[in-house]
């Protein structure tokens, strides 16, 4: 079988020699036929000179560099489309994802998984960052429309049948969990600790982790709309509740401890009632205009290892 390995990178010249030491003997233990795709975002640094040195050396490294910065999530949809392995894992360059895992991926591929997902046992992130993840999941599982199991990101491997799916998907925000749940097929998940940074500083931090929440739950749950009607409702009966004590009071003599009481709640209530359905609506109405441009997802400037930058391979072996 043949194994690709999709790796998003954007200014990481100091992780990536490290990540090749490790992955490379890991990735020749299991087939003798791979190939390790960097999906890069135009860098500063010399992340473009690295990976080029790196593929004199072994031809089965390839690069895929974007025009503009297209972020992770793209680059990861990107080395999805020009993978040509019977099985494809997506995993980080900063080791976190450890390699060693890589092993149990592919051994539930053998016994017949589509998809098999690294899930985190623990973690050693930041308290902001571990906030937010755990809010995140939190939230996806109570409301989206999708299973997605907590504390398990990009780092998963895919048969190549998913792979295909993946790419036929037109979702243009590219939330790799989400679209992985629509697919469907057999799924299973190994468990892992997940450790800290080896080299580098992150480049996405506990605010890009709220984005990338975000898209999940508006791009695949439209609960939020009825999240928001519910708030309405909840928020008008507060309102009623609200007047008929003030006329209670009023009836019975007593002064209310505020001037013009019912004004200012109700003017309160329904000004935040309707910021947040607006914003709940404009979040849809922004994915809709995005959705309908029918933008391309990425655009290369470069491709090292490809026989044809037009054609990204979509089909192989099933397994």
């Amino acid at each position: 079988m043949k194994l690709s390995i999709v790796v998003p990178v954007w200014k990481e010249e100091q992780a990536i020699p490290e990540y090749l030491r490790r992955v490379v003997p890991l990735v020749e233990e299991t087939t003798a036929d791979w190939e390790i795709i960097f999906a890069m975002d135009p860098s500063p640094d010399r992340t473009e000179e690295v990976i080029m040195e790196c593929r004199r050396n072994d031809p089965r490294v390839k690069l895929l560099k974007f025009s503009r910065r297209f972020g992770q999530q793209m680059a990861q949809l990107a080395g999805l489309q020009y993978s040509s392995g019977d099985a494809v894992i997506v995993m980080d360059v900063d080791l976190q994802d450890p390699p060693e895992v890589i092993r149990d991926l592919v051994a539930k591929w053998h016994e017949g998984f589509d998809v098999v997902m690294a899930q985190r046992r623990s973690r050693k992130d930041s308290f902001s960052k571990t906030f937010v993840a755990t809010v995140g999941y939190y939230l996806i599982g109570k409301l989206a429309d999708v299973t997605i199991p907590k504390n398990t990101g990009a780092f998963r491997l895919m048969s190549r049948r998913v792979v295909n799916e993946l790419c036929r998907l037109k979702e243009c925000h590219g939330f790799l969990m989400g679209m992985v749940a629509i697919v469907g097929f057999k799924q299973t998940s190994v468990l892992f600790d997940r450790p800290a940074r080896s080299v580098g500083d992150t480049k996405y931090g506990p605010f890009g982790g709220i984005r990338n929440g975000l898209h999940g739950l508006v791009c695949f749950s439209n609960n939020l709309l009825a999240l928001s009607s519910f708030i309405g409702f909840t928020v008008v009966g507060i309102a009623l509740l609200l007047g008929l004590v003030v006329a209670i009071m009023k009836f019975a003599g007593t002064r209310f401890p505020i001037d013009n009481p019912a004004i200012i709640i109700l003017v309160l209530f329904m000004g935040g009632v309707q910021l947040i359905t607006a914003g709940i609506l404009g979040e849809y109405i922004g994915r809709i205009y995005d959705e309908v441009k029918r933008r391309p997802k990425f655009i290369l400037d470069r491709a090292e290892g490809f026989e044809a930058l037009e054609q990204p391979t979509l089909a192989s072996k099933e397994t």
